[in-house]
């Protein structure tokens, strides 16, 4: 229970966190149909390992839980564990604490929820990530050399960059004084296109997506369900009572 609550006051403090950054850039719209394909939530289950658990850790989910996106307990051993852990174990930080504390100044935060946890004003919490993933660029003024068009001064450096490459930015100013950063092409070309990166990107967020809530596709077609149960239920009724009132009238 203590850390269930301390992980909804880690959220709240996410939340705060990402309106205190409101002067990022506008979001994109998340491709949302990724969230039902199952090779993409497949594809982002492998990049959320290889490139986000090293740092962040997602301590509701276990690893067994893939077994709903169709991963064998084959596959979770031979591609997602690679310290000795087994299956049914949850997917914990690799990083120790303090380390991660003296690297970048605090503890990254529990990614179990933060898709759910970002949603704001301009979308949703998948839209917050999948710009934000996209939005860094190079900054030498910035201790890890990397910034952010979503959340500037962002501690985290870029993880993807070696996909991406190395964006660079232009600063504009607006006609109220207001700075407007514009991202340029990568001069250091990634092994992904842009496009590449893209979809890569996409399938990452949509993992994050299906992890904060597993069951949400079997919630939203069990809704499905239950409305044309209560549409025929409500007919049947209607009809009903006509049917013992017509006497009477």
């Amino acid at each position: 229970m203590k850390k269930l609550i301390a992980s909804c006051f880690a959220a709240l403090c996410l939340v705060g966190g990402a309106s205190a950054n409101t002067g990022g850039a506008p979001w994109d719209k998340f491709p949302t149909e990724k969230v039902t394909d199952v090779a993409a939530l497949q594809h982002g289950a492998k990049l959320f390992v290889n490139y986000c658990l090293n740092c962040h850790g997602a301590s509701f989910m276990r690893y067994n839980r893939l077994h709903d996106i169709g991963l064998t307990d084959a596959q979770i051993k031979d591609n997602m564990l690679f310290t000795g852990g087994k299956v049914g174990d949850l997917m914990k930080v690799a990083i120790d604490p303090k380390d991660a504390k003296a690297w970048f100044g605090a503890n990254p935060p529990d990614l179990s929820v933060i898709a759910r946890s970002r949603a704001g004003a301009q979308g949703s919490g998948a839209d917050y990530l999948y710009t934000y993933l996209r939005g860094f660029y190079r900054d030498d003024t910035r201790p890890t050399g990397w910034n952010n068009t979503v959340f500037p001064s962002v501690g985290m450096p870029h993880v993807l960059w070696e996909l991406q490459g190395q964006q660079t930015a232009e600063v504009e100013e607006g006609a109220n004084g207001e700075h407007h950063v514009k991202l340029v092409p990568p001069a250091v070309p990634g092994t992904m296109t842009a496009q590449e990166y893209n979809e890569a990107v996409a399938d990452l967020v949509a993992y994050l997506q299906w992890m904060g809530e597993p069951a949400q596709i079997q919630r939203k077609q069990l809704g499905v369900w239950v409305l044309l149960f209560l549409g025929v239920f409500m007919f049947l009724a209607w009809r009903l009572n006509a049917a013992y009132w017509k006497d009477v009238k």
